[in-house]
């Protein structure tokens, strides 16, 4: 009873006029669930009460009187408003169900059209490159159970064929396995998309191994070249001979002996300090002075 009373609290499955088979299926489960769905599909009579019923014949006439009224609201509030106009009228669940159906799910002729177009629409199925097997194996069970809604039988053999035909030539590691190992008129469609799926699965890790191992890779040949780079920053460049002092190993605008050089110890154009000769004259006359100090 706890469990009734929480669904009664669910809201129907709501038809707008599309998808009417789908629809039916779902309230069809939602009426079982309540205990309604006799009121349906029997739509048996409700014999008035007799004279000094007891209190078992009032109750039963009670409930089967509820039961009805339940079934029928259900109903009521399962469909859009447009459609509710329609029905409104209809006094039992059984006359609203019957008008549901003749009027939304078509005449046999038209539902065996609606059958045909879904089977061309099944057998033109291939899988993608971008797809997975499961994507794959979805949209060709959403065509089988469109199908199967409409009356028509549709075994998951046939998607198991279809499946094994179809995939792409990558799979065909598993599924030369599976003709080897296992009888194919009797593997089920769970068991073929396991198998697909763990290539799958078998793949993808590789790859994603292939690229982990790159990186170490292309992290060494980035760092041997950054280090061929500093050893080359540590040879001298081959410059030409300088044309003012004749060396190699320097640019002109570095010489030491460049004319617009000016020393800052003599204050001299035409070099620098390092090379100053005043600077080394002054070297060696303190060199004298040292020595006369010592002889004394």
């Amino acid at each position: 009873m706890e469990g009734e009373a929480s669904l009664s609290q669910i809201a129907p499955p709501t038809f707008d006029g599309e998808n009417y088979d789908l629809w039916a299926v779902k309230m069809e489960s939602y009426l079982e669930a309540l205990d309604l769905w006799e009121a349906v599909e029997e739509d048996y009579e409700i014999p008035p009460l007799p004279n000094n019923p007891t209190m078992a014949q009032i109750k039963l006439h009670k409930e089967k009187k509820t039961r009805k009224a339940k079934a029928r609201s259900c109903l009521f509030t399962g469909v859009s408003s447009i459609i509710f106009t329609r029905i409104m009228t209809l006094k039992t669940p059984k006359a609203i169900w019957d008008y549901l159906k003749e009027e939304y799910a078509g005449d046999e002729r038209i539902r065996g059209m609606q059958v045909l177009n879904l089977m061309r629409e099944f057998e033109m199925q291939r899988m993608k490159d971008s797809e997975t097997i499961k994507e794959y194996s979805d949209r060709l069970l959403s065509i089988a159970n469109k199908v199967r809604l409409l009356g028509t039988e549709f075994t998951d053999s046939r998607i198991v064929e279809k499946i094994l035909v179809t995939v792409p030539e990558r799979y065909e590691a598993s599924i030369t396995t599976l003709e080897n190992t296992k009888d194919l008129s009797k593997i089920t469609l769970a068991g073929v998309l396991h198998a697909l799926q763990a290539q799958e699965q078998r793949r993808l890790m590789r790859q994603d191994h292939v690229v982990e191992g790159a990186l170490p890779a292309k992290h060494h040949e980035v760092g041997s070249s950054q280090s061929s780079q500093s050893k080359d920053k540590g040879k001298k460049k081959n410059y030409p001979p300088c044309e003012h002092c004749g060396k190699m190993g320097h640019p002109p605008f570095r010489c030491w002996r460049r004319p617009d050089a000016k020393c800052n110890k003599c204050n001299q154009l035409g070099h620098e300090a390092v090379i100053c000769k005043g600077k080394f004259q002054q070297h060696e006359a303190n060199a004298n002075v040292v020595e006369q100090n010592e002889e004394d």
